[in-house]
C-alpha cells in the first residue's frame, strides 16, 4: 500500500481527479494539487482544506509544507515534461495513476464497478442513487456530477464502493470487483489498443479480476457483452444478464417514452417492479436495469432500489437540460447538452430526443424538431468513425458540425469537421463564436437543440439561449 497521508494531484480540477481528492480529504489526508485554470471545483476543494495552485510549477509540490508521499497524474492528459511531474520523478516520489489511487481507496470494500464502451457514467450514477435510497450509503467515484447533488464522489458509511471502471487505457484491470457490470462493448480507443481484438480482450481480462464470490452482469441486448458473459460463464464465473430477452435475469418490459422520460417494468424471478425514469431513452432504461441488478447483488431491497431510480434526475452532461426560451420568435425551444462523442452514443441520444418529441406530439400536438450542434472529439476518432458519425447524425432534422476538438492530439493536416458534414449536407461552422447565430437562423418554436460532444461544445448552451432570447 502507498502512503496516502500527503497526496499531490496534478490536474486536480478534472471530474475524476477532484472526486478522489474529496475522498482523500474526507479520510483525513493532506491534499494539494494544481490545475491550468481557476474553477468552482478548485474553490470547493479549497473549502474542504486542499492547498491548490493555478498553473504548473515544481515548487507546487510543497504546497502542504513538505513534499507529498504520493503524486497522482493522468498519464494521457499530463505531458511528460510537466514541471511537477519531472520534480516528483527527480525526488523519487511514488507516481500513481488515478486508477491506481482509486484501487487503493477501494481496498476492503465490496466493489461495484461499472464498465463498458457506453453508459458507464449514467449507470454508475443510477447505481449510487438507488443504493442511497435503499439505505446502503455507498462510497462512490463517478466521471460526472449527479444533477441533484452536484457531486462526483462521496466517502460513505457503508461497505460498498461504486465506481466507473475505465477501459480507455486498461486501467480497469487494477480493480477487484465484487460486482462487475459491462453495459456494452464496441471498438473504441484504438489509439491505445491498436486493434479491436485487443480492445475486446481487456474486458475478458476484467472479468478475470472478479472476486471468487463475485458476479459479472452483462447486457444481453449487446452482442459483444453477451458473448463476454458466455465466455466468462464457461470459465466458472457467476454471470447474470439484463435486457429485453425472455431469458434475462432482469428484463425490461413495456418500455414507453413519456414527456418526462420513460416508464417500464423490471421483471425478475421474484416478480415485476415498475420504474418511472425522469431521463429519456431505451438505453437509459437498460442502464437503470443494470443498476437495479447490481443493487440486488449487494443485498439492497428491490422496491427501494426502484424508488431510487424513480428519483434519479440525471447526470450533468447526459441529456442535461440547460434552459428554455419562454417567449418571442423561438418560444418553446429547449437546449440540451450531452457528452455523446461516439457514433453509438450519438445514435442513442438522438433516438431518445425523437421519442421525447413524439410523446409531446401525441400529448399536445407539439411540432418540435431535433437540431444538433456536434463537436467531433479527437482527430483519431473522427477519422476512424466519420462515416458512422454522419449516419448517426442524419437522424436529426438539422445538423451543425463544428471543428474537431483535438484534446490531447495534435491537428491532422487536411482533416476538420467537414469530413462529417460533407457526407450528409450538414452545416459546417468553423468558428466557435458563430455557432449561436447559426442556431438562431435554423431553430423554430418548440425545437430541441442538442449541443453534443466531449469538448468545449458544452459551453455553448447559455450562449445559444442568450442569442435566442
Amino acid at each position: 500500500m502507498t502512503d496516502l497521508s500527503r497526496v499531490h494531484l496534478i490536474g486536480i480540477g478534472g471530474a475524476g481527479m477532484s472526486g478522489v481528492a474529496r475522498i482523500l480529504l474526507a479520510r483525513g489526508a493532506q491534499v494539494s494539487g494544481s490545475d491550468v485554470k481557476e474553477s468552482r471545483t478548485l474553490a470547493a476543494l479549497r473549502s474542504m482544506g486542499a492547498k491548490i495552485a493555478v498553473g504548473h510549477q515544481a515548487e507546487h509540490l510543497t504546497l502542504s509544507g513538505e513534499l507529498p508521499t504520493a503524486v497522482v497524474i493522468s498519464f494521457t492528459a499530463i505531458p511528460k515534461d510537466n514541471p511537477e511531474l519531472v520534480a516528483a520523478q527527480q525526488a523519487g516520489i511514488p507516481l500513481l495513476r488515478r486508477s491506481d489511487l482509486l484501487a487503493e481507496l477501494m481496498e476492503g470494500s465490496r466493489q461495484v464497478l461499472i464498465a463498458g464502451t457506453h453508459g458507464k457514467t449514467s449507470t454508475t450514477s443510477m447505481t449510487v442513487v438507488a443504493l442511497q435510497t435503499a439505505g446502503l450509503d455507498p462510497s462512490f467515484a463517478i466521471g460526472g456530477q449527479l444533477s441533484k447533488a452536484g457531486m462526483s464522489s462521496h466517502q460513505g458509511t457503508g461497505d460498498c464502493f461504486v465506481a466507473e471502471a475505465d477501459e480507455s487505457d486498461a486501467s480497469l484491470l487494477r480493480y477487484s470487483p465484487t460486482v462487475a457490470v459491462v453495459t456494452n462493448i464496441e471498438p473504441d480507443h484504438l489509439d491505445f489498443f491498436k486493434t479491436p481484438a485487443a480492445y475486446f480482450q481487456v474486458f475478458d481480462d476484467f472479468s478475470e479480476c472478479i472476486t471468487e464470490q463475485g458476479a459479472l452482469v452483462v447486457c444481453q441486448d449487446d452482442e459483444h457483452a453477451k458473448a463476454l458473459g458466455e465466455r466468462a460463464r464457461a470459465r466458472g464465473v457467476r454471470v447474470l444478464t439484463y435486457g429485453s430477452a425472455q431469458e434475462c435475469d432482469a428484463r425490461v418490459v413495456g418500455f414507453t417514452a413519456t414527456h418526462e422520460g420513460c416508464s417500464f417494468d423490471i421483471v425478475t424471478a421474484d416478480g415485476a417492479v415498475p420504474v418511472r425514469l425522469r431521463v429519456p431513452g431505451k438505453h437509459m432504461a437498460l442502464n437503470a436495469t443494470a443498476a437495479f441488478l447490481a443493487g440486488t447483488l449487494v443485498g439492497a431491497e428491490p422496491q427501494r432500489l426502484a424508488e431510487g431510480l424513480n428519483g434519479f434526475t440525471g447526470v450533468r452532461r447526459r441529456f442535461d437540460f440547460r434552459g428554455v426560451v419562454t417567449h418571442g420568435d423561438y418560444a418553446g425551444v429547449r437546449v440540451i447538452d450531452d457528452y455523446a462523442h461516439h457514433p453509438t452514443e450519438v445514435r442513442a441520444v438522438l433516438q431518445a430526443a425523437r421519442e421525447k418529441l413524439e410523446s409531446e406530439r401525441a400529448e399536445n400536438g407539439a411540432q418540435g424538431r431535433v437540431v444538433v450542434v456536434f463537436q467531433p472529439h479527437l482527430y483519431s476518432r473522427t477519422i476512424e468513425f466519420h462515416k458512422e458519425f454522419a449516419e448517426a447524425l442524419s437522424a436529426a432534422d438539422e445538423v451543425i458540425v463544428m471543428d474537431i476538438f483535438g484534446a490531447r492530439e495534435k491537428p491532422v493536416e487536411g482533416v476538420d469537421g467537414r469530413i462529417i458534414s460533407d457526407l450528409i449536407g450538414a452545416h459546417y461552422v468553423k468558428s466557435f463564436s458563430d455557432v449561436p447565430r447559426r442556431v438562431a437562423e435554423i431553430a423554430q418554436p418548440g425545437d430541441l437543440v442538442l449541443t453534443m460532444g466531449a469538448g468545449s461544445v458544452t459551453m455553448l448552451g447559455p450562449e445559444i439561449l442568450n442569442e435566442l432570447h
